[in-house]
């Protein structure tokens, strides 16, 4: 059965200059309430102890914008004030929640660039978006087309590290689940292999931060020899970041696809709950590990497999996948890392990633 869920269609746009000045401005106005409200929470938590709602929040943003030193707030479109007002609420929420950390101030040179505006800030027709105090339609490039009827309830614009400008527009989508099958695999996240099937196919890890690390290694020395606050250091800053652009945006497209076609394929898809934080403390693997992001192929896999009616089991991180023979379940005793390959006492003989696999599909269709 169909099913209609919230879902964003990230598209990259050129801005006017005009356009980007005002952004840009309000880029730095989103950042400076949200830490001024930050502030005034902290404060009021810790010398008075009680907490401070949304409304609280709201009034005092209301009395800031008729101040001499923040009148340039009023400038702005007020819709990305308050959505930042409501990310803080958020935050907060979690925090009480015992789910996140204490929020953190907003940067202004390591913060994501973004502002949220909602339907009352923004017109969406004809297939031209036009934002709240903007001179004109933004210079979408449609690479993909909306929902047929869609009617957007809240537009991201961000500007990435690189210099890129990206909107992404929030609507409903209706999404058909995929006809069912009676196919299941194990998959077994690996380094050398990106991962292994229950199979026996091990599909190929790019290594994309691997492929470019020349090219990194240049442009991190080129950055180095500038001084700092010279044009110089901002441009080489620039050409960084856009190496970092390059090998994220490769990485992710690959995931897509392996996560798509695995979802596609099976009707249960069965993994390994890793723990990618204590993995990274290795310093001999870490760079590898992060390249090869496991956690971002988990969350794909999760939400394709609730879009698309297949089932996602997950198996305990202490399961000894690698070390149980999946021919008669013997368990040996130790397993090295540098052991590839090995033969059973009953005479199977394994590969360890094709046979973790295999234990990771059984555990896990048993389990449920």
């Amino acid at each position: 059965m169909a099913q209609t869920v919230k879902r964003a269609f990230k598209f990259r746009f050129y801005p006017t200059p005009e356009q980007a000045e005002e952004l840009a401005r309000t880029f730095g106005c989103v950042r400076l309430v949200y830490n001024k409200a930050l502030e005034e929470r902290t404060r009021a938590y810790t010398l008075q102890g009680h907490k401070t709602s949304y409304v609280q929040s709201s009034a005092a943003l209301t009395q800031w914008k008729k101040t001499d030193d923040l009148a340039f707030l009023n400038e702005v479109s007020s819709v990305p004030l308050q959505q930042a007002l409501r990310h803080l609420q958020a935050a907060f929420t979690n925090f009480f929640a015992k789910r996140a950390k204490y929020p953190a101030f907003k940067s202004r040179k390591k913060s994501r660039l973004s502002a949220e505006y909602t339907r009352s800030a923004f017109k969406y027709r004809n297939g031209q978006l036009t934002l709240a105090k903007l001179d004109g339609p933004l210079n979408v490039v449609w690479s993909r087309p909306l929902p047929e009827g869609a009617e957007p309830s809240t537009v991201t614009v961000s500007k990435d590290a690189a210099g890129r400008w990206f909107v992404s527009i929030l609507c409903e989508d209706t999404i058909r689940p995929l006809d069912p099958t009676t196919n299941s695999v194990g998959m077994d996240a690996g380094i050398t292999a990106l991962a292994t099937l229950s199979t026996g196919e091990k599909i190929v890890n790019p290594q994309h931060e691997r492929a470019d690390r020349k090219k990194l290694a240049k442009a991190q020395r080129n950055l180095s020899r500038k001084e700092k606050g010279s044009a110089n250091r901002a441009r080489a800053k620039l050409a960084l970041a856009r190496v970092y652009a390059r090998i994220a945006d490769r990485r992710r497209d690959h995931l897509h696809k392996v996560t798509t076609r695995l979802v596609r394929e099976n009707q249960t898809v069965v993994i390994e709950d890793l723990t990618v934080r204590n993995m990274v403390k290795n310093h001999s693997l870490a760079r590898a590990v992060c390249d090869a992001s496991w956690r971002q192929m988990r969350s794909m896999l999760e939400y394709k497999a609730a879009w698309y009616g297949r089932e996602l089991l997950v198996v305990d991180r202490f399961f000894p996948s690698s070390k149980l023979c999946s021919a008669c379940g013997a368990l040996q005793r130790s397993m090295p890392l540098g052991v590839r390959d090995w033969v059973c006492a009953c005479g199977a003989a394994h590969d360890r990633d094709v046979n973790a696999a295999k234990n990771i599909l059984a555990a896990g269709l048993a389990e449920r």
